[in-house]
């Protein structure tokens, strides 16, 4: 797979590993800050190590994260996020068999929370510094067609101004950017 290809996640075993609430919690952590070990994701997300110990395994089996050999020593991994295509999307329904569908809507429901999550916390962060949270809402009118192309045009803008963790400027922070289609007349 070329860098610049995305990765479509029709996988159903590798898209299960993500539909799991403290797996997306983990990967979130390692994205924002870093390499962390099991106990240090155990003691942030108050859970147990075996237990993130068997969430972290998932990941890597699944190739989301990777050990940090030269940092590793002993029992003590360290796991840090797997270099991905940045453009990671997931497969239409019809790409999948019935009985694996349930997988891709569990993965959308744990979204739409962690989402919600996100949303309730505008308010705030746009108070505390104004000139970091941006949005937009609006309604277009587009073809199936025409949606396509805005979509992957989104995808490009969005990988044109975001910088991996080791290559991000000065002043650089990480951001939650969302964005989201769904037919308004099916109200």
């Amino acid at each position: 797979m070329k860098d610049d290809e995305p990765l479509v996640l029709n996988d159903p075993d590798r898209l299960k590993a993500l539909a799991h609430p403290m797996r997306r919690r983990m990967l979130t952590h390692l994205n924002i800050h870093g390499p962390a070990t099991s106990t240090t994701l155990g003691e942030l997300l108050g859970a147990k190590t075996g237990t993130t110990s068997y969430h972290l395994r998932q990941l890597e089996k699944y190739g989301f994260i990777e050990e940090i050999p030269e940092r590793s020593s002993g029992r003590e991994r360290w796991w840090r996020r797997a270099q991905l295509p940045r453009d990671i999307r997931f497969p239409s329904p019809g790409e999948l068999s019935p009985e694996d569908q349930a997988v891709l809507t569990e993965f959308h429901r744990i979204g739409l929370e962690e989402d919600r999550a996100l949303l309730e916390r505008v308010p705030a962060a746009y108070r505390s510094d104004p000139d970091w949270v941006k949005g937009s809402r609006g309604l277009a009118r587009m073809t199936k067609e025409e949606l396509n192309e805005f979509h992957d045009a989104y995808v490009a803008l969005l990988l044109k101004y975001s910088h991996p963790a080791d290559e991000a400027p000065s002043g650089a922070r990480p951001l939650y950017v969302r964005m989201y289609t769904l037919p308004a007349d099916e109200d």
